[in-house]
């Protein structure tokens, strides 16, 4: 049986982190939050999480503009998980 050698990582760059969602700013905050370059699994990690479908990062400042109180209100918010 022959055994490959799984292909090397990608050199992180500008346009990498572009094209996995994250924008100039957000790649250099991660380079300050981690001190160094990151690896293309930190960017990957760093990419999901500040990903609109986790953290909400473009719809925050709308959704803070919905009631959170009120007699039509079922479930106070973060608690519908």
């Amino acid at each position: 049986m022959t055994r490959k050698t799984p292909p090397a990582d990608p050199v992180v760059t500008p346009e990498l982190a572009k094209r996995h969602g994250l924008t100039e700013e957000e790649f250099e905050r991660i380079k300050k939050i981690l001190g160094r370059e990151p690896n293309f699994t930190e960017l990957g990690i760093f990419s999901v999480m500040w990903s609109e479908h986790c953290s909400y990062k473009n719809s925050r400042k709308e959704l803070k503009k919905f009631p959170t109180a009120g007699r039509n209100i079922l479930v106070k918010a973060g608690e519908e998980n």
